[in-house]
This record gives C-alpha cells, structure tokens and sequence, in this order.
C-alpha cells in the first residue's frame, strides 16, 4: 500500500511539474514580475512628478471632505482622491504604453500593385480596356474574340 501510495505522490508532481514548466504559466509568472516593477515605475511618475506638478496649480487633496449624515460622516474626500488619482495613473499609462507601442510599431506590408484595368491594342498600339476582345480603334480581333464557325 505504502509502494502505491509513493508512486500516487510522485505522479501528481509530475503532473504538478508538467504544469507549472508550461509557457502559459512561466509567461504568466514574468508578466506578473514585469507588471509589478513597471507599476513600482507608473506609481513613481505619478506620485513624485505628476502630482506634485499639479499641486502647483492647485490643491488636490480632498481628503478633509466629510459628508455628515445623522452623526454619521461619509470621507467622500478620500473617494475622490481615489478618483482623481486613478484618472491620472490611467493618463500617464495611456501615454507609456502609446509611447513604447510607437517605438515597436512594423512597417506597413506594401501594398500590391492594383489590377491593370487596362492593355494596349497589339496592332494600332493605342491603349483599351482589358476586357475588350477588339479593338475600337483598328477593330482588330483581340484575345479571346469568339469565332463564329457558319
């Protein structure tokens, strides 16, 4: 029992193993290690650059904002805080990631060459369409000219 019991464990961390080795998990895993520091970077730019610029200007602490209710106080102040701190993290990531998104951008695929819409008659040189089988200036019989047998 103790025999079967052993090789059970060591399957399931074999299986555990098959799991976790997989790319989906491992690009998951430095996603989530990548994400966290470039938050630490979002959260630096906004704290340290953004807002205190933006406190020049004017004050953008609404924290002492209370909305008293039968004894009771709501700290609306501190929701809108949230608020605006979030709209200026969201605008600050919407300008990172434009940014990195310019610098990776692909060339444009060239574009195929239109269809002719025209050819040039073989006889009188003069230029027709493509799908006429004789031509309007020298009536020559073209390409694809249905012969009639009598």
């Amino acid at each position: 029992m103790a025999e079967k019991e052993i090789k059970g464990i060591k399957k399931f961390f074999e299986e555990f193993k098959a799991f976790a080795m997989r790319g989906n998990v491992l690009d998951m895993a430095v996603g989530v290690v990548v994400g966290s520091a470039f938050t630490a970077i979002v959260n630096s730019l906004v704290d340290d650059v953004i807002n205190p610029f933006i406190g020049l200007f004017f004050n953008a602490d609404f924290s002492d904002v209370v909305i008293s209710l039968g004894g009771s106080s709501i700290k609306i102040g501190n929701f809108v805080n949230a608020i605006i701190n979030f709209l200026i993290v969201a605008f600050v990531l919407f300008i990172v990631i434009k940014a990195i998104n310019s610098l990776h951008k692909k060339p444009a695929a060239e574009e195929a060459p239109a269809e002719p819409t025209t050819k040039v008659c073989p006889y009188c040189q003069s230029e027709i369409s493509i799908k006429a089988v004789r031509c309007p200036q020298c009536t020559s019989k073209l390409e694809g000219f249905p012969e009639i047998n009598d």
